[in-house]
């Protein structure tokens, strides 16, 4: 008899606060698709920490609800990864709790992210903003995984999800199995055409620097031909992250879109610059982007559709959670129900 070989679970979310970005689909949903075949994925829109910033309650309808749709449409197949939303999963905020309370005041005052977002929203520097680490660890150990696949930026919380799981571990024994963090090497961060410094964001104010998912092509080339390169008088394309950030970006984009290297690009543009160069690349990113537009309308208009996938996802996922929060309340001394 053949033997079953049990596959390794992978889990990832993105916060619907925005709408999701080139940089999201090149630096994690397209690989997130590619390896469905390989892991058991879950996948999630999350929804809780999305309410750390304000948020219009009818746009974050929207985005949750859309953004679920451009997951299916960006290949993550419902029959072959589990797709839900975080807040129809109450294990998360009930495991979030717990781990608060394993989450030491100095370590999640020293997360980078939460000194970024205080100074963007002075006038709102809440709990949540603060403790969201520890909803984030719970995210992850509810679903006992092999990996997070996770952006550069994000491996300091799961870090700190590390130190949170052997510290739980460490008092009541082995309860959370420790994930690795899993950064894609190509395609991992995508940056701001106007700021190749910063990160591509869904939640930049200004929208010069981000191209999105959903923009029409006449709005993607436009983006890309005010796209910043440098100032380098050759005009010369050629990978240089460090003194060249804007090629460097443009030509990152152009080879997860093509597939081409970047040896393959400098010949492709040997002679061109900068002029041929970023309406080329700006024409890669419309036909990568196209048809997942196209599908993602389609799948919005199907209601029905789009809530048989959440239903059945957050069932899937409570069922895996709930073991998960039944072992925790139980090491914690908690009455059964």
């Amino acid at each position: 008899m053949e033997e079953v070989v049990q596959k390794k679970r992978m889990l990832s979310g993105i916060k619907p606060s925005g709408d999701l970005t080139l940089g999201s689909y090149l630096g994690a949903i397209k690989n997130w698709a590619e390896r469905a075949d390989e892991y058991d994925c879950y996948y999630f829109m999350a929804d809780l920490h999305a309410i750390t910033v304000r948020q219009n309650p009818a746009d974050l309808r929207r985005r949750t609800l859309e953004q679920l749709a451009q997951y299916i449409a960006c290949g993550l197949d419902p029959e072959k990864n589990t797709l839900f939303i975080q807040s129809h999963v109450h294990q998360h905020a009930e495991l979030g709790w717990a781990l608060q309370c394993y989450s030491m005041f100095g370590e999640l005052s020293r997360m980078t992210q939460f000194k970024d977002k205080s100074a963007k929203n002075a006038d709102n520097i809440n709990g949540g903003l603060f403790s969201y680490p520890s909803l984030m660890a719970a995210d992850i150990l509810l679903y006992q995984p092999d990996l997070v696949p996770v952006g550069e930026d994000q491996k300091q919380h799961v870090e700190l999800c590390h130190t949170i799981a052997r510290r739980f571990n460490g008092v009541y024994g082995d309860v959370f199995k420790i994930p690795e963090p899993f950064v894609p090497k190509v395609g991992a961060r995508i940056m701001s055409l106007t700021n190749p410094l910063a990160k591509m964001s869904k939640s930049e104010n200004e929208d010069t620097g981000r191209v999105l998912v959903m923009d029409p092509p006449e709005v993607i080339m436009k983006q890309f031909k005010r796209a910043i390169t440098d100032s380098d008088t050759t005009n010369c394309v050629r990978y240089d992250k460090e003194n060249k950030p804007g090629v460097a970006n443009l030509m990152t984009i152009y080879s997860a879109c093509t597939g081409k290297t970047y040896d393959q690009i400098e010949q492709e543009f040997d002679g061109l610059g900068y002029g041929a160069f970023k309406p080329k690349v700006g024409e890669a990113v419309v036909e990568t982007l196209r048809p997942i537009r196209e599908e993602t309308l389609r799948i919005m208009k199907d209601k029905a559709y789009l809530e048989s996938v959440y239903r059945d996802g957050a069932q899937k996922a409570s069922y895996v959670a709930e073991k998960t929060l039944r072992k925790v309340y139980k090491k914690l001394g908690f009455v059964a129900k």
